[in-house]
Parts: structure tokens; sequence; C-alpha cells
């Protein structure tokens, strides 16, 4: 059962939570895609559409998991295999890279994202906590939150509890004083509660909860969370 009064900072997860970050991946890769074609043609050539460029990227993560925790190292050295291996300049992996890094910052907000961080900031100091590589400063989220970790600069990624400690620490709390909320149930709410935080986990699609031990709360979107937490 949640303990309201016992929560005194919120951590929050940022892809899939705050927006849908498929169709943002899909962008930038069909984006940096379109990068090839005019700069390194042969790239484009041997690589024929974003899925096959997504394929080298996978191959990347499978043989390199010295950098499982860093979304950007991974994709920026999927560039720079694909570009050798067509015969394009390899050094051309920091401008494409930089063309994919910037569309997987354009989001598209779920309806209840913005509302509620207002409403949750208002009444805690919030901490973003991704395995990802956006930055909440490029996507207008700074003024929301007071601090931001990352795996890719902690050096390691959920469910990892160093992870959700230094989330702890950026709010200035203990972290069984904080709330951590997310929508992956292992990564997420699993992780958190393991790490001796509160959960709450976002399940937007209706999923049936894959564990036996549960979080204390589950909501739909994010006014939910409003909502119960404002009762």
């Amino acid at each position: 059962m949640l303990k309201p009064e016992h929560i005194k900072a919120i951590s929050l997860d940022l892809d899939d939570t705050l927006w849908p970050v498929w169709p943002t991946i899909d962008r930038a890769e069909r984006l940096l895609h379109d990068w090839f074609a005019t700069h390194a043609p042969r790239t484009a050539a041997l690589y024929p559409g974003p899925q096959a460029l997504r394929g080298i990227r996978d191959a990347v993560e499978r043989q390199r998991p010295d950098l499982a925790h860093d979304m950007s190292a991974l994709r920026r050295e999927s560039i720079r295999l694909a570009l050798s291996h067509a015969g394009d300049d390899p050094q051309l992996a920091g401008p494409a890279f930089d063309v994919f890094l910037a569309e997987r910052h354009n989001v598209s907000f779920f309806p209840d994202a913005l509302p509620a961080l207002e409403a949750l900031a208002s009444r805690y100091p919030l901490v973003s906590l991704s395995n990802g590589n956006a930055e909440i400063s490029r996507v207008g989220l700074a003024p929301y939150f007071v601090g931001s970790v990352a795996a890719l600069q902690a050096g390691f990624s959920k469910p990892d509890p160093r992870i959700f400690q230094l989330a702890a620490d950026a709010a200035g709390v203990q972290p069984h004083e904080v709330l951590h909320v997310g929508d992956d149930a292992h990564l997420d709410a699993l992780a958190a509660l393991q790490a001796g935080m509160q959960a709450a986990w976002v399940n937007r699609t209706q999923a049936a909860w894959p564990h036996a031990e549960r979080p204390q709360l589950e909501v739909a979107h994010l006014g939910e969370l409003v909502e119960i937490l404002s009762a």
C-alpha cells in the first residue's frame, strides 16, 4: 500500500513514461538514413533503410556489453561501423550522430505528462532517472526537475540499485523517502522496490503485472497519480 506521508521526493523515468519513445526513434533513424543518402551514399546503399541501421545497432549492443549503459556510445559506434563497412569516412559518425540525437529529442509528450509534472513539481523535488540518452534540458523539462540521473553518466543502468541511490542523493533524501514512477515493470517498478523505494507503475497498455512482488501503486496515466497523491 502506498504511504504518501513518507514521500519526500519523486524520481521519474523518461522514455515511455513522459513520451512514447519508439515513434521518436523511428523518426530519428529515418532522418539519419536521409543524411547518409546525401553525405555517405555508400552507407545508405549498403543499409537501405532505418531497419537495417537498427540491425547494426542491435549487433553492436550484443558485441559490446561494456556499452550497455550508454545509448549514445552504442549508437555512435554503430554509425561508425556502418560507415566503415560501406567504405565511407568513419569520421562522419560524429555529425551523423548529432543529426540522430537532435531528432531523438524532438519528443511528443503524452497529454497527461506536462500537467502532471507541473502539479508534482509544486509539491515534491523531482529527479529524472533514465537508461536512455534523452536530456531533460533538450526537451524543455529542466524547470520541473531538481536533478537528473542518467545511466550513461552513472556508468550503470536500471535495475542496478546504485542508480536509484543516485536519484535519492540528487533529491537530498533517503531511498525509502522516494516514490519512483515509471512504465517498465522490471526496470522501474520492481527495481525501485528492491532498491528500497516506493514504486508507481505507469501501465498505459493495461498489461498484466509479471512479478510476485507488486508495486505500491499502479496507474493508467500520470493524471491518476496526481489525483491519488493530492487526495
